[in-house]
């Protein structure tokens, strides 16, 4: 099906004609009814010449319900705008125009009402040529009178031919409707209705609200039931949600949108707006801005140019690429609708030096809405963050899921040795710099992103960045790696009697020290306080393998010409590595290698 919006100044027959053009009354309230006055949206359907299904939104065309305009509007893919021929060209015309403008709706056509009361020749030249100004020149034209049926057949035949070059949405895009009706239905609980651009939306479905989840329990479609629809299509939805939902609330699919409430935008004015000819955008620092069926309060800071970065009243789900339209308030002005603001960045840095907004600006001026502008910005985004912010990945991750901005990684792959060696320099007895280390000195969010910056001759080891030589031992400080040769000297006629924590302390290996070389594999740390040459447990092995088996700790001890501090940890920690093991209480055997 297709979604067609009305456009027009009240009282120019918008409501006559989608009554005429479907036999459904769109004005849904009494008083509207009585007053001959659209208040609320009114929704209304019909099947065109070619079979093609196709919904109206009909809005109100009195400036004081321009707020209720735009929520019909904003969803919806392309406009019926609706002229009088006995009137012309009005204020709430051009205001409306304005709107369309601003949300860059390059679909529609002109419908010339009331053709049985005045010649539409004139009305349809001057509407034309506003179009046209705002970018819809192509539209087509019809006369029509909803009240005699005069051009009828024509104006179906143009819808037929405009909702044939609409594009075709995706229907596995991320969902987002915006919600522009709350009602309950006794025994059913609660339905909201609204226009689904693109995607799917399905029966049990669990969909996303500001307020929290909600479940899907049914869907309709023009009245009728369906297990599923795609867009584009009116839908309501039969909703549990943990908290009522309300109009001007999004209805999405989790993960897939980013909730924010501060946007970098280009703003883009339009009607006496743009007709100033001032070169950057002029506007008041206080506006509202709408989206779909949300309307929020917004301050507007000027960063330099066309940009801009809005501060919401609250956080909207919205993409790259998205366009709010930004309406002052107040009733000072004929029009409004001051400009449209499409999003460059959801996530915007905060800017904190003095000239940051100017630098920010300049960045964005030429910004395309894509990935690469935003790894720019931002140097290092997942793959979801990306997709919630409206784009897909370009290029392959260079870690787990992280995309990087190219020149960013190349400079972070350039920054690693030199920060590894200021580690070294400045802890000379540690083998290497800790991985979570230099996660914190280059700025990064994951271990994974150092651990995929590190090429020859760097390499990780047990959680350390160290240079990939392979020689252990030359890890080692001068003064540490002459002092375990000290150490290998004096226990070479007794390589089993480890020697006690003072004189290691004489040959120059105190705790750091010890650590250090045990780090390294040059020394050997048996048990706390028992610190042999690296291997000796390994030539022990050996030598006990001699002895009759099994063996007692006093035997042991004796072959090896040790101490019974030694002895012990040095033996139960023979049993750890599988070179010995326990026969009983009192005995051991040296295991035969498998």
């Amino acid at each position: 099906m297709h979604v067609v919006a009305t456009a027009g100044h009240v009282d120019h027959g918008k409501s006559t004609l989608v009554r005429a053009l479907t036999g459904m009354e769109p004005d849904r309230l009494e008083e509207e009814r009585r007053r001959g006055l659209t208040i609320e949206l009114g929704y209304a359907w019909t099947s065109l010449p070619s079979g093609e299904r196709l919904a109206f939104v009909d809005v109100p065309g009195h400036e004081r319900f321009l707020a209720t305009m735009l929520a019909g509007v904003g969803p919806a893919p392309a406009v019926m705008f609706v002229v009088a021929a006995d009137e012309g060209w009005m204020p709430q015309s051009e205001e409306h125009l304005a709107a369309l403008e601003a949300l860059g709706v390059r679909h529609g056509l002109l419908a010339v009402t009331r053709a049985d009361l005045a010649d539409p020749g004139p009305a349809t030249a001057q509407a034309a040529a506003r179009l046209a100004r705002a970018g819809l020149g192509g539209v087509e034209r019809v006369a029509v009178s909803g009240r005699t049926g005069e051009g009828l057949d024509g104006l179906r035949a143009v819808l037929d031919r405009l909702v044939a070059r609409l594009p075709a949405p995706d229907p596995r895009a991320p969902v987002r409707v915006w919600i522009d009706r709350v009602f309950t239905v006794r025994g059913s609980g609660t339905v909201v209705t609204g226009t689904l651009p693109a995607g799917t939306v399905a029966v049990g479905d669990e969909l996303a609200l500001p307020s929290g989840a909600a479940r899907v329990r049914a869907v309709e479609c023009l009245k009728e039931a369906v297990p599923s629809v795609a867009g584009v299509a009116r839908v309501a939805l039969n909703l549990r949600a943990s908290a009522a939902p309300e109009r001007g609330q999004a209805l999405v699919t989790p993960g897939a949108w980013t909730w924010t409430d501060v946007v970098d935008v280009r703003i883009h004015l339009v009607g006496p707006a743009a007709d100033s000819g001032e070169d950057g955008p002029a506007l008041p620092p206080r506006l509202t801005a709408h989206i779909g069926s949300a309307a929020a309060a917004c301050d507007v800071r000027p960063l330099g140019g066309p940009i801009a970065r809005l501060r919401l009243g609250r956080p909207l789900p919205l993409h790259l690429g998205d366009v709010l339209l930004l309406r002052d308030p107040g009733h000072s002005a004929a029009v409004r609708v001051l400009a449209g603001a499409t999003v460059l960045d959801p996530r915007p840095p905060a800017l904190r030096r003095r000239g940051a907004a100017g630098e920010r600006a300049a960045e964005l001026a030429e910004a395309a809405p894509d990935a690469r502008s935003l790894l720019r910005t931002h140097r290092l985004l997942r793959t979801a963050d990306l997709r919630a912010m409206g784009c897909a990945p370009e290029g392959e991750p260079v870690s787990g899921d992280w995309h990087a901005d190219p020149a960013h990684w190349i400079r972070l792959r350039e920054r690693l040795p030199g920060a590894v060696g200021r580690y070294a320099a400045e802890h000379p007895l540690e083998p290497g710099m800790p991985v979570e280390v230099a996660r914190r000195a280059l700025g990064l969010p994951d271990r994974r992103l150092v651990t995929s910056l590190v090429a020859p001759p760097l390499a990780v080891h047990d959680g350390r960045i160290v240079t990939g030589s392979g020689d252990r031992a030359a890890a080692l400080p001068p003064a540490v790696a002459a002092a375990v040769e000290r150490l290998r000297a004096e226990l070479a006629a007794r390589p089993f009697l480890a020697p006690e924590a003072g004189r290691l302390a004489e040959l120059g290996l105190g705790p750091k020290e010890v650590a250090a070389a045990v780090r390294t594999g040059a020394l050997l740390r048996v048990a706390e306080g028992v610190v042999l040459p690296a291997g000796a447990d390994l030539r022990a092995a050996e030598l006990l393998a001699r002895l009759p088996q099994p063996f007692t700790v006093s035997e042991a001890r004796r072959a090896l010409d040790s101490s019974r501090r030694v002895m012990v940890p040095l033996l139960e920690h023979l049993d750890r590595r599988g070179l010995t093991e326990r026969v009983d209480d009192l005995r051991r055997r040296c295991r035969t290698p498998s």
